[in-house]
């Protein structure tokens, strides 16, 4: 997927959530809202799994949703937490400067209150200081959130299957059922939607209603997709493949980790990828060399 500009995800209401939901800060934070404390990869102090990697263009940060909440990173040995919010981030896309949309699971602390299993759809415009629930609050689980000009398209694991809003989130048209591990579109096609998947690159020229296979395409865990139509991913080895529907692939590197957990092309130069480890490996020549942007403990 690619939460980084807006060229790249219903109606149930539950109170509690609803209403302006805001996951504020509760410790000692810094000025941009960040708590003060090294993210490694715990279960309560670290990132846990990483979900996504994204840049704010506001002041190009790399961030990562996470199990354990949303990070910013500081240095390859400094990822800080975003106003200590601990909710489970799931899908998690940058729409514009500072401007953030997510999903997810609330944080250990509110669901023992009570709060519901599923955060529906977020919205940030303060670079995740504090949030505000859209839509779907105790329904909808997206995993994979993207937006392609004025559409926004999600893969819901509740109903294992890709929804789209044309109003910014706040109602959702259903899709094809499809188990997808990620998905791309962009802005200039908006009505074309690819989707990583167990069975293969499948790609959707309905807006998200039907979907077939991307024959030339190899398998991919995650993807992404340029404005020129350009797409790049990641194969289950960590190699990065790049080519076009009717064009033939071609792979610049691989991660050394491995499999990985979270992919996001900021441009055809610019990649992050984020390990089982929670590292973030960082490219800027187009996958064929990567630099550690954070390294998990």
């Amino acid at each position: 997927m690619n939460p980084r500009s807006p060229a790249r995800r219903p109606l149930f209401a539950v109170a509690v959530v609803m209403v302006s939901t805001v996951l504020a800060a509760c410790g000692t934070s810094t000025g941009d809202g960040a708590a003060d404390s090294h993210a490694g990869n715990g279960t309560g102090t670290g990132t846990g799994h990483v979900h996504a990697v994204a840049v704010d263009p506001a002041d190009e940060s790399i961030y990562v949703a996470a199990h354990n909440g949303l990070f910013k990173i500081e240095s390859p040995d400094r990822a800080m937490r975003v106003a200590d919010n601990r909710q489970d981030t799931m899908g998690f896309t940058v729409i514009g400067p500072r401007t953030f949309l997510a999903s997810g699971h609330p944080a250990p602390a509110d669901a023992a209150k009570g709060a519901p299993p599923h955060l529906g759809l977020m919205r940030s415009t303060d670079a995740g200081r504090t949030w505000t629930s859209v839509s779907e609050a105790g329904e909808a689980d997206f995993h994979s959130l993207q937006q392609a000009g004025s559409t926004l398209y999600g893969y819901d694991s509740q109903t294992a299957s890709v929804r789209r809003s044309e109003d910014s989130g706040r109602t959702w048209t259903d899709g094809a059922r499809v188990e997808a591990n990620d998905l791309a579109a962009h802005e200039r096609e908006p009505e074309r939607l690819y989707a990583a998947t167990s069975q293969g690159v499948q790609v959707s020229e309905d807006s998200g209603a039907t979907f077939e296979i991307l024959r030339e395409a190899p398998d991919l865990t995650h993807l992404d997709v340029l404005d020129d139509g350009t797409l790049i991913g990641v194969a289950p080895d960590g190699r990065i493949q790049i080519g076009a529907e009717e064009e033939a692939w071609r792979s610049p590197g691989q991660i050394a980790d491995g499999q990985v957990s979270a992919f996001t092309a900021v441009d055809g130069k610019h990649f992050l990828v984020a390990g089982q480890d929670g590292t973030v490996h960082e490219s800027r020549d187009g996958g064929r060399t990567f630099d550690i942007a954070y390294r998990a403990e």
